[in-house]
């Protein structure tokens, strides 16, 4: 039978970009080599796409961009083509491919914009569909479909730039209804990014305007005291949960500088909890994946109360997948090595696209 052949997509103009490079690279060296060939896909911080050619070791510090044979590309999205188009001068070539692996964290690669392209040019692709991944991103319809299924999340307050000139009466909700300390939060970035933690009215006017400079519409969420954990989903139809991961955060809570550049940060699998809390963390996880029509995979986050309660955080439905990410960590010790969870990532995707693989 002949090899597959799949794309990793990488970088892009997230703020995120960076870690997406470390991701794509533990991925690519995990995809098993006997079953597929790979298509490195790069796209810089200014958005040009370019086929890399060169060593995959290159794509983790970002000096991919300056292979000097690479070429300027674009993913097709007529169907007729089903791949990349490469343009070397006059020549434009084109490569089919099998399945895309979009690993772009945050805007363009978890909101649904990557997934919208590749549902036009008909070509399967790893993680959710595009109105879960956009679902997910958004930490307001994320609450309100969570909550509308029964699912405890965090009491949150929306913020839209269109508020701007009411900020004192949106001030004034968030206290009535959340109270002191809150989280304010882009409500379409990941990785912490643009995230406060405010204590009184001046912080938390500075903190919407800081996650106003990240996205149009703001959450605001009221405190949560416990634990951090979080479980691995896998699976389409009949998904699976991983068992359940614990963040000890070096500063007070889990931003980006925190998760990717703090030692003291610190994980533990399995978690310090009860096994029945641990249970419920993942049947509840499972839930969610479902309610919010997840397929492929997604991490899901949650706090457990000091008082024993459950409520979910979010859903992230491209997690990382570094070296030190709780995702792929999570899932090897469930026994599933990095070329296994590789493997039955692309099958789950060509499953969903109703592609007979074998």
């Amino acid at each position: 039978m002949a090899k597959l052949k799949v794309a990793v997509v990488f970088g892009g103009r997230s703020n995120e970009h960076e870690i997406s490079l470390i991701s794509a690279s533990h991925i690519i060296s995990s995809i098993p080599k006997d079953k597929y060939d790979i298509v490195m896909v790069g796209i810089t911080k200014k958005g040009h796409w370019f086929r890399f050619m060169g060593d995959p070791d290159m794509i983790k510090d970002g000096s991919w961009e300056t292979y000097p044979d690479n070429l300027p590309c674009i993913i097709s999205p007529d169907p007729i083509h089903k791949g990349l188009l490469t343009f070397d001068g006059d020549d434009v070539n084109k490569v089919k491919l099998d399945v895309v692996f979009p690993v772009i964290h945050g805007k363009n690669g978890e909101d649904g914009t990557i997934q919208g392209l590749l549902d036009l040019a008909e070509i399967p692709y790893v993680g959710c569909s595009l109105i879960a991944s956009a679902c997910c991103m958004d930490k307001s319809v994320t609450h309100t479909i969570l909550e509308q299924n029964g699912i405890n999340t965090a009491k949150w307050v929306t913020v839209l730039l269109s508020d701007s000139h009411r900020l004192d009466e949106k001030c004034a909700e968030c206290e009535e209804k959340l109270g002191y300390p809150m989280y304010v939060k882009p409500a379409n970035c990941g990785s912490s990014v643009g995230i406060s933690r405010v204590t009184n009215a001046d912080e938390l006017r500075k903190g919407i305007n800081l996650a106003f400079a990240h996205d149009r519409i703001v959450v605001i969420e009221a405190e949560i005291k416990g634990k951090e954990i979080e479980c691995a989903v896998m699976g389409n139809s009949e998904p699976f949960a991983s068992c359940v991961g614990e963040i000890a955060a070096a500063s007070e809570f889990y931003d980006y500088d925190a998760k990717y550049n703090n030692a003291d940060s610190k994980t533990y699998i399995p978690a310090r909890i009860p096994d029945d809390k641990a249970e419920l963390i993942r049947e509840t996880a499972v839930r969610g994946y479902k309610a919010l029509g997840c397929c492929g995979l997604a991490r899901v986050d949650f706090f457990l109360t000091d008082d024993g309660k459950v409520i979910l955080n979010e859903i992230n439905t491209m997690p990382g997948h570094t070296p030190i990410s709780m995702y792929p960590k999570l899932m090897e010790h469930e026994g599933i090595s990095f070329e296994e969870q590789e493997d039955r990532l692309i099958k789950l995707a060509l499953d969903r696209a109703g592609v007979d693989y074998e």
